[in-house]
């Protein structure tokens, strides 16, 4: 009780808020969604914090000092109803002095909102519209990438595998909204061979509005899966978003992930698919994983190339089969091919192993879907090991399909066997667990309440012949 006390009236309040709007990108409704269920503004930064930038700074002064001239408001109203002996001025001023943090957490949104309406708004859609005359104007090859998952490695795959034969720039990171492509678009030099996009799914609309902006000359869809189901509400309207790329493209150059099995449904004759047994006419074999990399064999007619790549995971040779393909059909030669392929590697918290101790960690944490956390699954079974760990806070943004998606991903854990089991506490472990059980899993399992940390310590867990897969983020403004 002293804790929920102190969390709200506390010193620490101004941070915490400016926190909890930090990790929500200054949105509005999800940062008040987030405030109206917290009970304990105390333990609400147990995964991260504050990154004090010069608009978090301004922000807690701003907090501190609206709540300070609103507390000092309050004392001098209780105390002149004291002294003209009236009580409605007293709980007036009882009032104004305990409610300052419902306040002040509620004004600070007010800025925010004017800025977003009628300052950033206007700018940022001016600074589109420019972008969609460079991206017209541009005579490279324009590829887009989307899909609910995948579509960073995918990008950076085919940034990596065509740099050895052209120039190529590409979206960084995962910067995938129209604002992030209308900045790369002023940063192209307009000499380029390719040009990469990576298209997010917020809302929508979205992937439509990108494609129209952007112009594509070849689309690539890497998969559909439960995602943002908090704004597309069902699995068909997110296809729908994405699949607005091919009605873009007309159904032609767009490549398909015929791998993902909620997509095969939505896949027309049309379409050119891909998978980790063929892409157009080339076909895969030969393929070998383990924890170290990946090697296969793909054949064209007479054209034969060994391939070597230091991604781990048979879900990843597909995208790479799709890559050489690509590569091939715009003209680079075998050699720099196999080069390419050759200098690909796991990328940060994706399917990115660790040695630690004689045995291995691999982080996969930037996974937030069910079809990846099913290719990582697969993995861990496949893996030869003295025991296999594996953990997870389980899926975020699912939307009213949570608890199917949790109890399957339970199902799925059982299914792969590891020795243990470790579950971050949150809203969604008991569907986990009961997952965990219907599969019949036999071995250890934990449920840990401190996050941070069981990752900082958990070097400490593994031992020589080892393996742990960590896969899935659960971010504070979701708990």
């Amino acid at each position: 009780m002293i804790s929920i006390v102190l969390g709200f009236y506390g010193q620490k309040f101004p941070g915490t808020i400016a926190y909890m709007l930090q990790s929500t990108e200054y949105q509005v409704k999800p940062y008040l969604a987030w405030f109206w269920r917290t009970n304990d503004f105390s333990k609400v930064d147990r995964r991260r914090t504050l990154q004090r930038t010069g608009r978090a700074k301004l922000i807690v002064l701003a907090l501190r000092l609206g709540m300070l001239l609103q507390a000092l408001l309050g004392i001098v109203l209780i105390t002149q109803g004291i002294r003209i002996g009236q009580s409605s001025t007293i709980y007036f001023g009882l009032a104004v002095l305990l409610s300052y943090p419902i306040v002040w957490a509620h004004l600070i949104t007010v800025p925010l909102l004017f800025a977003k309406h009628f300052v950033v708004g206007p700018k940022d859609r001016r600074l589109v519209a420019r972008s969609k005359e460079v991206f017209t104007a541009h005579d490279a090859i324009k590829i887009a990438v989307a899909g609910s998952y995948g579509k960073t490695t995918m990008k950076e795959l085919l940034l990596t595998v065509l740099s050895e034969g052209k120039r190529v720039s590409a979206t960084p990171a995962n910067k995938n909204v129209a604002v992030s492509h209308a900045v790369f678009a002023r940063k192209l030099k307009g000499d380029e061979d390719v040009i990469i996009i990576e298209y997010g799914e917020g809302a929508p609309g979205d992937v439509a509005k990108f494609a129209e902006t952007t112009q594509p000359t070849i689309g690539i869809i890497t998969g559909l899966a439960p995602a943002h189901l908090d704004q597309y509400k069902t699995l068909d309207a997110a296809a729908k978003d994405i699949l607005s790329l091919a009605d873009y493209l007309q159904d032609k150059q767009v490549y398909v992930n015929s791998e993902s099995l909620p997509l095969k449904k939505y896949i027309k004759p049309s379409f050119h698919t891909y998978n980790n047994k063929k892409v157009l006419s080339w076909t895969v074999s030969d393929i070998n994983v383990d924890i170290t990399g990946l090697s296969f064999v793909m054949k064209n007619g007479k054209t034969t190339l060994k391939l070597k790549s230091g991604l781990i995971g048979e879900h990843l040779v597909g995208s790479l089969a799709l890559c050489v393909a690509i590569a091939h059909d715009i003209g680079l030669s075998p050699a720099e091919i196999e080069l390419g392929v050759a200098k690909t590697a796991p990328f940060e918290h994706r399917m990115q192993p660790r040695p630690v101790g004689g045995g291995w960690i691999i982080d996969d944490t930037y996974n937030g879907n069910l079809e990846g956390t099913r290719a990582g699954l697969e993995l861990l079974a496949g893996l030869k090991a003295n025991r296999k760990t594996y953990v997870t806070p389980g899926l975020v943004d699912q939307g009213k399909e949570s608890e199917r998606v949790h109890h399957e991903l339970g199902e799925l854990i059982a299914k792969a066997d590891p020795d243990s089991v470790v579950l971050m506490k949150n809203s969604v472990t008991k569907y986990i667990q009961e997952g965990l059980k219907k599969g019949d899993y036999k071995g250890k399992l934990s449920v840990q309440t401190d996050p941070l940390k069981f990752y900082t310590n958990i070097d400490q867990l593994i031992a020589a012949g080892d393996v742990i897969l960590m896969q899935n983020d659960w971010t504070d403004n979701y708990n």
